[in-house]
């Protein structure tokens, strides 16, 4: 059994944002142990539990499965939709739970069931949820051709293509990577006892590392029941749905450990590729900017000094550099050097510099900004080739274009990249098309051999 590493995921919800209703037996039970643990903000333990007591705790605080909520709307909730509220007021639960419930007819408001989770409560209001049951969310092995860019013993490294999400999550439970390494490698099946965490990773996702912190059970999230010690590859970082590119995966623990830990400690060498709405200015720098969630939109980040601890904001730092200023500044192609793996860091610091990725929706880079710009910067000569190009813009132009790390069995140096698939090149070539056509005049390109695009060598072990 194939067993890929899930991050655990704990959260304590507070006794007063969770109404147990007493009349039920099971969840007055679950009340009282919940109120022995938040009794005290010193207690380091539920000393007055039995093991039973204990091990539903583990459970339950961490999956929120069975939870009720009975509370009317305060006074200074103002018009919030009701997927927004019940969130606020179970601390740790998702977003994605939360709408889950709702649509499972789990949710009423003054005793009727509500089953839209854009219902907008209001001051008065009675609300009583159930947070559903939390189902194990299991992959099966599907033959999906990878590009396979380096294999060995030990580890994969795969060419990801757009559109392709890394690992399985709720709305998404076929069809990934993760489907398609279990039948490369030959293995029928992976479980994850947590789907939500994965969702909510992959509703954010950009290159953090998937790995537990040293202090942590190398089965954490996962039921211990589901694991075989003996094969434990797994996915040791993420890239976006719509981000391809170049991407490792761990055969054996050992590998996985090894690889982890450069991620953690940032030592991995990782090159992006981008084609940005604007220009940066300036045209090369770093932005060590926090990013934390954004309070309106859980699908996006937000980059800005002075984040809040509502937002829970990381530090990031990331290096850019303008490789060409493509249709008369309408874009550019720009390198990325992350210091860091933040959730959608590039997209995040992209669009605090004022330039959004193309085609990126959800940051700004939407097809009317970028067409708008390209209009305003060109003769209007060019304005149907404009509307036609943006018009086949699906996803961000962005691109993993090279990764860079140890191997963990035989301690080399080793470097893999890829040119971009298709669908960026040819927007890149339309558009250093429409800056040929008005200026003929050669384009000062930075002297880099990996934007020779098709003579970069694949695999260049150092």
């Amino acid at each position: 059994m194939l067993s890929l590493n899930a991050l655990s995921w704990t959260s304590t919800p507070s006794a007063k944002a969770l109404g147990i209703n007493p009349r039920n037996s099971h969840l007055s039970r679950v009340h009282r142990i919940i109120r022995a643990f938040c009794s005290s903000p010193n207690s380091t333990s539920a000393g007055n539990l039995d093991s039973d007591d204990s091990q539903e705790l583990s459970c339950r605080v961490n999956n929120f499965s069975g939870i009720k909520l009975e509370e009317t709307v305060g006074l200074d909730s103002g018009k919030l939709r009701l997927d927004s509220w019940i969130s606020s007021r179970i601390s740790g639960v998702s977003r994605a739970r939360v709408q889950s419930s709702i649509r499972s007819g789990l949710v009423s408001v003054n005793g009727r069931v509500i089953s839209k989770v854009s219902h907008v409560v209001r001051e008065g209001d009675m609300v009583n949820c159930t947070i559903e049951q939390l189902q194990p969310l299991r992959a099966e092995a599907e033959d999906i051709p990878l590009d396979i860019v380096y294999e060995d013993d030990h580890l994969l490294v795969v060419n990801k293509p757009a559109h392709m999400v890394v690992h399985p999550a709720p709305g998404n439970a076929t069809g990934t990577l993760v489907n398609g390494i279990l039948h490369h490698c030959r293995l029928s099946t992976v479980s994850f006892s947590n789907p939500e965490v994965l969702h909510d990773a992959d509703d954010a996702s950009d290159d953090e590392f998937c790995a537990l912190s040293s202090d942590q059970d190398y089965n954490g999230g996962i039921s211990s029941g589901l694991y075989e010690a003996s094969v434990r590859p797994g996915i040791v970082h993420r890239l976006d749905k719509g981000t391809s590119g170049l991407l490792v995966v761990a055969k054996d623990e050992n590998s996985h450990a090894h690889l982890a830990e450069q991620f953690k400690k940032h030592t991995i060498k990782r090159v992006y590729v981008s084609v940005t709405c604007g220009v940066p200015s300036p045209t090369c720098g770093r932005i060590e900017i926090p990013i934390g969630r954004d309070l309106n939109n859980r699908l996006r980040m937000i980059a800005a000094p002075g984040l809040n601890t509502r937002q829970k904001a990381r530090y990031a730092a990331s290096r850019y550099q303008v490789i060409e200023i493509l249709a008369c500044g309408g874009c550019a192609l720009v390198e990325w050097r992350l210091e860091t793996g933040r959730t959608h860091q590039i997209r995040a610091h992209a669009k605090y510099l004022g330039v959004p990725l193309l085609g990126d929706e959800v940051y700004g880079g939407t097809k009317s900004m970028a067409l708008s710009l390209l209009q305003s910067r060109n003769p209007s000569s060019f304005r149907g080739l404009f509307v036609e190009l943006v018009a086949r813009i699906e996803r961000p132009c962005l691109h993993a274009l090279s990764l860079g790390f140890q191997h963990p069995n035989t301690g080399e140096n080793v470097h893999f990249s890829q040119i971009p698939p298709a669908d960026f090149t040819e927007i890149l070539g339309q558009l250093r098309d429409i800056r040929a056509e008005k200026d003929t005049r050669p384009v000062k390109v930075r002297s880099y051999h990996l934007w020779c695009f098709d003579k970069m060598p694949v695999h260049m072990p150092r």
